[in-house]
């Protein structure tokens, strides 16, 4: 029984060690992936065993030396790609896995599998329709502010977070009047209640007119915008000091071409040590003041008030925890985004 044992894992062994060595070629198509994986022969035998995430291979030949080669070529609607936008790029990621043994069983090799593309200019999510129906001229704006999947992809499903994980906010104002308008997040805080009085309890995250405070304690950002009557603010997850989180944000609208001091978005980039405007890092030194106070200043020429259409808005209640506690959690709400 020992010496049995003893060879089965001698097997094992051998085949993580060729699997290991495995020759792997990536090919990206528009909307496709082919993937051609050579396996040695001491694998040909197990060529089904070898998957492109959930898939099997579309094609299979033994060649004249003997070794295996795999095809795979599938769109990424298939074997469970997953999709991320990042800025100004869209990641297709999956795994090339070898299972000797099915599920549970973990893979004994695994392989990552990336295809990444530029975002396309007129790129907008899915959860984000372009054609608002809104208040004419500078009448009533409707605004809106909700939770985002880890993909960016579409509204959040869930209203818990685990802790260190991404947190990406997006608000928005619907626009159709006869000038473009730009959103701004000019002042948010983090508080554990909906309601805000004189002496709550409340963590600062942006601060002096459109600064990112966070983005100099952690990994937080303004992400590129599409679309200037949106914004989605990058945040990951820390402990708040409060279990239910409110993120109450004073939302702004003011002239796309007319950035100032008081009207701007600025985060701080810790490669180069300095702030930098979002929308135009050529005149990043608006956020110079980020370091100090930022005043405002009437402008001649903008049509609007010196302050501009602005409205403060409730995201929450949302909930931060352990990922022990969220292995332990037998129930999940459902996101609700209250606006004020």
């Amino acid at each position: 029984m020992g010496t049995h044992l003893y060879l089965d894992l001698l097997v094992l062994a051998v085949f993580a060690m060729t699997v290991a060595n495995a020759d792997i070629n990536v090919v990206c198509a528009n909307n496709s992936v082919r993937v051609t994986w050579r396996v040695n022969a001491e694998l040909v035998p197990y060529a089904a065993r070898l998957f492109l995430g959930n898939c099997m291979a579309s094609q299979w030949k033994v060649l004249p030396s003997g070794e295996g080669e795999a095809q795979f070529n599938y769109t990424f609607s298939e074997c469970k790609f997953t999709k991320m936008v990042k800025g100004k790029r869209i990641f297709y990621q999956n795994e090339m896995s070898y299972r000797p043994q099915t599920k549970p069983n973990p893979p004994d090799f695994v392989h990552p599998i990336e295809c990444v593309y530029r975002r396309p200019k007129d790129w907008i999510p899915r959860f984000v329709n372009p054609g608002y129906v809104v208040s004419e001229g500078h009448g009533r704006l409707v605004f809106h502010m909700a939770l985002l999947n880890e993909e960016l992809s579409s509204i959040a499903k869930t209203n818990i977070i685990p802790l260190g994980s991404p947190m990406p906010i997006w608000a928005a104002v619907e626009q159709k009047s006869h000038q473009p308008l730009l959103l701004l997040m000019e002042e948010c805080v983090a508080a554990p209640t909906a309601e805000l009085r004189p002496g709550s309890q409340v963590y600062p995250i942006i601060g002096n007119k459109g600064c990112l405070l966070e983005s100099k304690k952690e990994n937080s950002m303004f992400l590129p915008r599409y679309h200037s009557s949106s914004i989605i603010l990058y945040l990951q997850s820390f402990n708040f000091g409060f279990r239910e989180v409110y993120i109450h944000c004073k939302l702004a609208v003011w002239d796309p071409q007319n950035f100032a001091e008081s009207k701007k978005a600025c985060h701080y980039i810790k490669g180069t040590n300095r702030w930098e405007l979002l929308d135009d890092p050529s005149r990043s030194s608006l956020c110079n003041c980020c370091d100090l106070s930022c005043k405002s200043r009437s402008r001649r020429g903008v049509e609007w008030a010196s302050d501009g259409p602005s409205h403060n808005s409730v995201l929450g209640p949302l909930i931060i925890v352990d990922q022990s506690d969220l292995r332990d959690s037998d129930t999940m709400m459902e996101s609700d985004v209250t606006i004020v």
